[in-house]
């Protein structure tokens, strides 16, 4: 008789979980639009955040609750874009596709060395021995910790020991940002074409020792820019809300430290910049 009894506690029991189960699940049941889903699988699964949420799940959720246009997603395609708008019957929308640019041009080639860094291949590791013993103390080491985080393979080291960034497979992660220790990246729209490629804040021809393709602070392109561009702790400073689409301030740069960016990648330097023809390794008494 216990063990009847027992087992019919036993069924009870479990019925009466089993009911509180159904109750709970109809009371706390969150609805999800099923286009989510959809819409996720249409997206490139890059969850790089360049469009302002922390990845494509989310991004799908504010497409389909009409937060966001498809047209903020500047990793897709024209076609995948256009093809998430028709999905959801909303607007395509449009936004500038974002870029990470290289504030430096310092390579081996043009740019010294001044002190032989031997340890761990990192920037961030060559940074805590006196700055990394590049000459120029704002340059690039040259150690490729922006290639080793870029997950879109869209930064490569060049025969030069610099970044080169693939526009084409730039998401504007902004991983790339975080991992310099010299801060020389920074995500632009596309448009920003005419570039500063140098940080160096010293001034006149002594910082050519360091780097032949740094920054002066003689002033030309100021002076041809008018109020496109200021001068600002040595270094000019492009004021991209003013009409940026002219290549006048690079004419007359004497180092080609003020450069036009083709979206090809071409680097095109002024009529006055000095040529660079060296292909190997600058080093100390032999400039």
């Amino acid at each position: 008789m216990s063990i009847i009894t027992a087992i019919a506690a036993l069924g009870g029991l479990t019925l009466l979980l089993a009911i509180m189960l159904i109750v709970a699940n109809k009371k706390l049941y969150v609805y999800e639009d099923p286009r989510i889903e959809q819409v996720e699988d249409m997206l490139p699964h890059a969850n790089c955040g360049a469009c302002g949420y922390p990845g494509c799940r989310p991004f799908a959720e504010a497409l389909v609750h009409e937060n966001t246009l498809p047209g903020k997603c500047t990793v897709s395609t024209d076609e995948g874009r256009q093809s998430i708008a028709e999905f959801l019957g909303v607007a395509l929308g449009a936004e500038e596709k974002q870029v990470a640019r290289l504030a430096c041009a310092g390579g081996t080639n043009v740019a010294i060395n001044r002190a032989q860094y031997v340890g761990i291949e990192s920037c961030q590791a060559a940074t805590l021995v006196s700055g990394g013993g590049k000459g120029c103390f704002w340059g690039c080491l040259g150690h490729g910790d922006c290639e080793v985080v870029c997950d879109f393979d869209a930064i490569t080291m060049n025969e030069h020991g610099l970044p080169i960034v693939d526009i084409e497979k730039c998401t504007a992660c902004g991983d790339c940002v975080e991992a310099c220790p010299k801060d020389l990246f920074s995500i632009q729209p596309i448009s920003h074409k005419l570039w500063v490629a140098c940080k160096n804040l010293e001034h006149g021809e002594a910082v050519l020792e360091d780097c032949q393709v740094g920054c002066t602070a003689c002033g030309k392109c100021a002076m041809d820019a008018g109020e496109l561009i200021t001068m600002e702790n040595n270094l000019p400073v492009i004021n991209y809300a003013d009409n940026h689409k002219t290549k006048k301030p690079i004419q007359r740069c004497p180092t080609g430290a003020i450069v036009w960016l083709e979206d090809s990648g071409v680097v095109i330097k002024g009529k006055e910049s000095r040529k660079i023809v060296r292909k190997g390794a600058r080093s100390i008494g032999n400039t």
